[in-house]
């Protein structure tokens, strides 16, 4: 049973960080082309930031120099640290897994207010 279970979201000032976490299980994570997507109230799903099985990594311009992406192979486990947080980045979190199918996690919520 594929799953991808995000964590590490919650409420933080402006300015502050926040560590995500997408575990994987059910498939070969390794081989998957892995993102991050957000979607705020009102508005459409949008890509964050992605990385290849390779680990070339890709970013929203609105995030670059912001958020970094990764990924450890060997944890079947994504991450995003984001720094700098702004109001505009609070929306739902959402871990994607992309090959010949695709795969979404449940979401999780950031919150950035002071």
């Amino acid at each position: 049973q594929v799953q991808l279970v995000e964590s590490g979201g919650g409420l933080v000032q402006p300015g502050g960080s926040l560590t995500l976490s997408c575990a994987a299980s059910g498939f070969t994570f390794s081989s998957y082309y892995m993102s991050w997507y957000r979607q705020a109230p009102g508005k459409e799903r949008e890509l964050v930031a992605s990385i290849t099985s390779g680990g070339t990594t890709n970013y929203a311009d609105s995030v670059k120099g912001r958020f970094t992406i990764s990924r450890d192979n060997a944890k079947n486990t994504m991450y995003l640290q984001m720094n700098s947080l702004k109001p505009e980045d609070t929306a739902v979190y959402y871990c994607h897994a992309g090959r010949l199918v695709s795969y979404w996690g449940q979401g999780t919520p950031v919150t950035v207010s002071s």
